[in-house]
């Protein structure tokens, strides 16, 4: 009986990483991979001179985008192809015949399916880049500034009773910090019946 020969496989120590904007990765050989699946993948004639305008197109969007690592990489070769075949089912659906009502809906129900693929990596990418965290700023400010905040937001909501509670407010806002707030007194509306109902006076 003798042993089965094992596959060897040998990685580069060094990768120069010189096409890493089209896969993201050091290793050349990655990059390479990756932009052959994409154009592997898209609808593109058995046309020599077509496939490699499309390669070409591939290549400069991808790096426009700039993956910084494979995982981008990855998700901008699936944002490629998604968009491909969403952009093809529009076009598909279109042509259609309006007599070949089932047919169109059917191609652009994929073609809506597609689009919202092309958002969810979108999404993705983004939350990869900033890594899912959120940016706080927190802003202190000094009790003169908060009142001539809460100023701003009081003038700028009004309502029906604003020219009723326009002193009592102006009141309130004009009071220093250092000395109680003053009470406010609703004014009393006296209700007499009239004529089977009841309306204000």
């Amino acid at each position: 009986m003798t042993k089965p020969k094992g596959l060897t496989l040998e990685l580069d120590p060094k990768p120069k990483g010189e096409l890493k904007r089209l896969g993201g990765s050091q290793s050349d050989k990655w990059n390479l991979r990756l932009v052959n699946l994409v154009t592997n993948a898209l609808p593109i004639q058995s046309d020599k001179e077509a496939a490699l305008v499309a390669t070409s197109a591939i290549c400069q969007g991808t790096a426009d985008m700039a993956p910084n690592d494979p995982i981008e990489g990855i998700l901008i070769a699936q944002m490629m192809a998604a968009n491909e075949a969403s952009l093809s089912m529009y076009r598909r659906g279109w042509s259609q015949p309006p007599e070949f009502f089932e047919a169109r809906t059917k191609y652009l129900q994929l073609a809506d399916k597609a689009a919202r693929t092309v958002m969810m990596l979108t999404e993705r990418l983004d939350h990869h880049r900033g890594r899912g965290q959120q940016q706080i700023t927190v802003k202190h400010v000094t009790t003169n500034n908060v009142i001539a905040d809460q100023a701003i937001v009081a003038d700028s909501v009004t309502t029906e009773s604003a020219a009723r509670r326009h002193d009592a407010s102006s009141r309130l806002l004009s009071a220093s910090s250092e000395k109680p707030v003053p009470t406010l007194v609703e004014p009393r509306v006296d209700l007499v019946e009239a004529g089977g109902g009841i309306k204000s006076r």
